[in-house]
């Protein structure tokens, strides 16, 4: 950003080509993909040609090296056509990054070249059956065996399991607690690896998601990521961005709901009028567009923190994740409610963005473990 809190003329760019992507390519079929459950793999693959496979894969590796504030436009861009097929592909930039950033070169070689052009795409694997927000205590294990390590445990929720080709898996090498998990990357065709049946959800139809289950499945030494016992602090850094682009996802979602409540209202009439000239209508209106810009203007800074590796930066993403999801999903919650009845229809967009927004505010860290993010920073002080 530049000036008083500008973008950048390559910014505005940047944002410009996502929009159009997302206009000619998502926008037009999610509707669809929704209602058929379809993933789009082709239209996601066809993203990385633009280079967001690798939004902040560093250009050394073959990546465009963004800054997270970047990152943060295109993925909001996307949203605004559909915020499932986004947040996918937030997901896989999140587990191509720890690679690039904390893998040595023999795991870089061997995933990155493939996970930059999306022929291969990447998930995230932390939560379990019996940790979600207790993520450190986490029980997939992976005991040392020679030059290998034979995983056993059950991963849950994960976005692309059984349709994704890699897997960036938090797994316990060491003691109880964060300080003994380790980050390692399997890939789908190991022998043991499966996978549980595609989760029956609210939203996000467009992207499977699923159980990863490993049965003593051996995994090259080679390829940890990061050293071991580290792997819990590579999963948070990887969530400070995470988080900010599941709040962006709800930035774009939300818009989209504003811009399509606007014409709405201005085109459907009661009482003789259009409901637009009711003066409620115009309030609500405008608290809708006022909480979308407080929240973006939140994450847009916590985004910049980011990037700068600020001291701060853990907390600003994690107040931006909470402020954004939670204004998001009132902002479309409220665009239904001028809808009236047809928001309730499938017919309309607006009842796709309600499903697909609710989830925001559970994933990447639900918004009360965010809170608390936030108080314990603060109380660090």
């Amino acid at each position: 950003m530049n000036g008083q809190f500008q973008l950048t003329d390559d910014q505005l760019a940047i944002r410009e080509v996502a929009q159009r992507f997302t206009a000619d390519n998502i926008t037009p079929h999610a509707a669809e993909w929704d209602e058929k459950h379809i993933f789009p793999r082709d239209t996601i693959q066809r993203s990385a040609e633009l280079g967001f496979g690798a939004i902040y894969v560093s250009e050394e590796s073959g990546g465009i090296g963004l800054g997270r504030l970047e990152a943060a436009l295109i993925m909001e861009a996307m949203a605004y056509g559909c915020p499932s097929t986004s947040a996918f592909i937030s997901i896989h930039n999140m587990a191509a990054w720890m690679i690039d950033r904390f893998g040595g070169e023999p795991v870089k070689a061997k995933y990155l070249p493939q996970l930059i052009t999306m022929e291969h795409i990447a998930s995230y694997c932390l939560t379990e059956p019996s940790s979600g927000s207790d993520a450190s205590a986490l029980r997939t294990t992976a005991r040392r065996d020679g030059d290998h390590f034979v995983l056993n445990g059950t991963k849950q929720f994960i976005s692309g399991a059984g349709a994704n080709e890699i897997y960036v898996v938090m797994v316990r090498t060491g003691e109880d607690g964060p300080k003994g998990i380790s980050c390692v990357v399997i890939e789908k065709d190991m022998p043991g690896v499966s996978f549980g049946a595609n989760e029956k959800k609210l939203g996000w139809h467009s992207q499977p998601t699923a159980q990863l289950i490993l049965e003593d499945v051996r995994v090259p030494v080679e390829n940890l990521v990061g050293g071991e016992g580290e792997g819990f602090r590579i999963a948070m850094m990887g969530l400070d961005g995470g988080r900010l682009n599941i709040g962006a996802c709800s930035l774009g979602g939300a818009q989209r709901c504003l811009d399509e409540a606007i014409n709405y209202t201005k085109e459907r009439k009661q009482f003789g009028q259009a409901v637009a000239e009711f003066q409620n209508t115009q309030f609500m209106l405008a608290d809708m567009a006022t909480d979308l810009e407080a929240a973006r203007a939140l994450l847009y800074l916590a985004a910049a923190k980011v990037t700068d590796n600020a001291p701060d930066k853990t907390r600003f993403s994690a107040m931006a994740k909470r402020l954004a999801t939670d204004n998001g999903s009132a902002v479309v919650d409220r665009a239904l409610q001028l809808f009236g009845g047809y928001g309730y229809l499938q017919d309309y967009p607006i009842e796709r963005f309600w499903r697909d927004l609710r989830v925001h505010s559970i994933l990447e860290g639900t918004n009360q473990i965010m809170r608390m993010v936030v108080g314990r920073d603060l109380l660090r002080q």
